[in-house]
């Protein structure tokens, strides 16, 4: 194949990714949906009756994928509402298997974590890449979605596991979590950690991060808070990613290959 033919179908291929580009923004959305994600989930639940809770949170989970779907590259507002929704539904999955289900903390991580590791092997599999530069197929993006899915179920469990069954309490949980998501970082820059390891590692960390400084801020004080309410903090939550949004969608500093601003060939 020649060069500039090669180059042309790389281009294309930056062109229509359907994620943005991992920069400090990417981090601190991410984080800051997690926590929205956690809190709004179980406002939701204790205003209405949580049956019709899970229900629209399936509802909202699956109409912001088929608009994610529709779409040929990554569009701001689309993608981080599709990262909210899987923030709310993925709560409401982990809560399900431990409330309802009466299922103990520690195995609903080890059956989530369970999950998550058999759509890694099964994409690795079919696809033989796991990186995230790599999403602008149709079925990788499936693969994508359903690892997002699988990550936040666990970093659910996996968060209210340390605070409740361990007896950390939230806000040390939050602190031990954000160890964890600064290590990968840590082993990338110093040790040459494998990039795509290291990603996914972090991914899974932010969820238990963002959830337990949330409930640490919304839970009453006899439950280890502060009190603040889910209510309060999902609004603030939500305005403050509103507004990060907004200003990624104008000024696109996560859109890989802008062809208009950066004169690529």
């Amino acid at each position: 194949m020649n060069k500039p033919l090669l180059t042309d179908m790389l281009h294309e291929q930056s062109i229509f990714s359907k994620v943005p580009e991992i920069t400090a923004y990417f981090w601190i959305t991410k984080v800051l949906t997690t926590g929205m994600g956690e809190v709004f989930s179980d406002y939701l639940v204790k205003q209405i009756d949580p049956v019709i809770a899970v229900a629209l949170g399936g509802l909202g989970l699956a109409a912001s994928m088929v608009l994610q779907f529709m779409v040929r590259r990554y569009i701001a507002w689309i993608y981080w509402l599709v990262v909210v929704m899987v923030s709310i539904f993925g709560t409401m999955a982990a809560d399900v298997v431990h409330v309802v289900l009466g299922i103990p903390y520690l195995i609903s991580t080890a059956f989530f974590a369970a999950v998550l590791a058999a759509v890694f092997v099964i994409w690795y599999a079919v696809e033989k890449t796991l990186s995230i530069h790599s999403i602008y197929t149709f079925r990788r993006e499936l693969f994508y979605w359903a690892t997002v899915l699988g990550t936040f179920a666990l970093g659910t469990a996996s968060g209210d596991m340390t605070a409740m069954t361990l007896h950390l309490g939230y806000f040390s949980s939050g602190i031990l979590f954000a160890i964890f998501l600064a290590l990968p970082a840590l082993g990338y820059k110093l040790f040459g950690l494998n990039a795509i390891f290291a990603f996914w590692f972090a991914y899974v960390m932010t969820r238990p991060v963002g959830a337990s400084f949330s409930d640490w801020l919304s839970k009453s004080h006899s439950l280890g808070g502060i009190g603040l309410g889910e209510g309060q903090v999902s609004l603030v939550s939500t305005i403050i990613i509103i507004v990060l949004v907004g200003y990624l969608q104008i000024t696109r500093p996560d859109v890989k290959g802008k062809p208009a601003e950066s004169g690529t060939p």
